[in-house]
């Protein structure tokens, strides 16, 4: 197995390898090459994230910078996705998007992980050098699924279809389709279902205030 491979599939891996060391610096100044073009050459921008996230290219990605990312190559987005100010998304494993995924602002995506022994973790003294040995575990949001503001998604969680993760949450597991979670660690606040509809059609052309069935009840 290459380095490389090592990296995306999980295993173990040696980031002080010229393999991975010179495209992570490589990718990394392509995103601060991104962040720094202005809105007003927009062409140039577009091009440049269609650089930095190869599988965006023709699907509608929006994407506000400021925006940070490891490699770029290993995030891989569906149509119509958005993402907000300021995120980062720690691409060292594969980081899914599918269809019609929101990111609010502020959102960090990691994948990366490190041994829990400090002995393992920190630098040391190997047969061929010193480095230190770290891995990373894949995340997917499923379609249509609502990450708010300020919500943190740690390596290997996959987040349900059509779910919402409240802001500032901080998932370390599975989220289950048609859900809301919220908290530290984020768990299952309730279900979504019939009472959260808002008919945001008549709502909108009748001037109201947007105010979903459930929440109607409690007035």
């Amino acid at each position: 197995m290459t380095e490389w491979e090592r990296m995306t599939s999980g295993r173990l891996y040696n980031p002080s390898k010229k393999e991975i060391d010179v495209p992570h610096g490589r990718y990394m100044e392509l995103c601060d090459r991104f962040n720094r073009t202005p809105l007003s050459k927009r062409r140039k921008k577009k091009k440049l994230l269609e650089r930095l996230i190869p599988s965006s290219k023709g699907k509608g990605l929006g994407l506000f910078s400021p925006f940070y990312c490891e490699y770029g190559v290993n995030i891989h987005v569906g149509k119509d996705c958005f993402v907000n100010y300021n995120c980062v998304f720690l691409d060292v494993a594969p980081i899914v998007l599918e269809d019609g995924v929101w990111i609010g602002a502020n959102v960090t995506i990691a994948t990366p992980l490190h041994p829990y022994l400090a002995e393992e973790r920190m630098i040391r003294q190997y047969p061929d050098g010193e480095h230190d040995l770290e891995y990373a575990k894949p995340i997917t949001l499923k379609k249509n699924c609502w990450i708010c503001s300020g919500a943190v998604i740690s390596g290997g969680v996959t987040v349900g279809e059509n779910s919402i993760v409240a802001a500032g949450a901080v998932v370390t597991k599975d989220v289950p389709d048609h859900c809301v979670v919220g908290g530290v660690p984020a768990k299952v606040i309730r279900m979504l279902d019939e009472s959260d509809r808002m008919d945001v059609w008549d709502t909108y052309c009748c001037d109201r205030f947007p105010v979903s069935k459930r929440d109607e009840r409690k007035q």
